[in-house]
């Protein structure tokens, strides 16, 4: 079968195989999945060409379920960057700062469902994640939660980068992965970034298990964990006045997985 999956892709491309085998798994609505929703877990990221996505999927096919709405398993969404006006919340994390933030609106174009959502990375590796939902701007509700949820203010945010994915999700027990593809990254100022050949992947646990299945398989296939934040790739991409040491490694291997 690995050569059958070979053939595929290399006649119709790596996303028509993804489309097609992520028909084989068995589907999971969003209701069912609310018993998985791991607002506060363990992160872990990997990053890959977009034609590694097929046979690690091939791989796991009967071990999760993949989110399905209204008979679509491939999901676009749309993001917008909060952060204050030099840039405290990028800084922080080129500096390697623990216990730090990220504030963003989120469109769930499938359900046209949007939420304020503030993500904060803890010293001890755990990921919070807390949201309301959102018209998209800042209002009165979410300037207060997100003084409520951060040690930001509203007024002192602007949005500095928005960005535009397809996702798949995957969903075991007490798991969830994330497949995301076809990256784009717009800074409102003319200039954009795009990572169409570029797979993201995020293994989502409420305790850090290294044995689960995705994690098997993942390095069976050579792909070990990298930490990957859309803002700050987005934003080391294009805004060239900020200093962007920490990510220039993973700008060059990025450049090469997708060359």
């Amino acid at each position: 079968m690995f050569n059958i999956v070979t053939d595929i892709e290399l006649n119709i491309g790596a996303m028509s195989v993804i489309e097609f085998i992520i028909q084989g798994f068995k589907p999971i609505s969003l209701s069912e999945m609310d018993s998985v929703k791991l607002m506060n877990r363990i992160d872990t990221k990997y990053v890959c060409s977009i034609e590694s996505v097929p046979l690690l999927l091939f791989d796991i096919i009967h071990s999760y379920k993949v989110l399905e709405i209204s008979e679509n398993r491939i999901m676009p969404y749309e993001t917008i960057y909060y952060d204050t006006s030099d840039f405290k919340m990028f800084i922080d994390h080129q500096n390697g700062k623990l216990n730090r933030y990220k504030v963003r609106h989120r469109e769930y174009l499938n359900t046209g469902v949007n939420f304020l959502e503030i993500k904060f990375k803890n010293n001890k590796g755990r990921t919070i994640k807390s949201r309301i939902s959102s018209d998209c701007q800042l209002s009165r509700a979410e300037s207060e939660f997100i003084s409520k949820s951060s040690p930001f203010v509203a007024s002192d945010l602007e949005p500095k980068l928005w960005n535009s994915f397809k996702r798949i999700t995957l969903v075991g027990e007490d798991e969830r992965i994330t497949i995301d593809f076809t990256l784009c990254f717009n800074n409102g100022n003319g200039h954009s970034a795009e990572y169409y050949n570029l797979g993201v992947i995020e293994v989502k646990q409420s305790k850090y298990n290294s044995s689960s299945v995705i994690k098997q398989t993942l390095r069976n296939h050579r792909i070990f964990p990298s930490g990957f934040s859309k803002y700050c790739i987005g934003t080391a991409s294009l805004y060239n006045h900020l200093k962007i040491n920490r990510f220039k490694s993973k700008l060059l291997s990025i450049n090469k997985l997708t060359a």
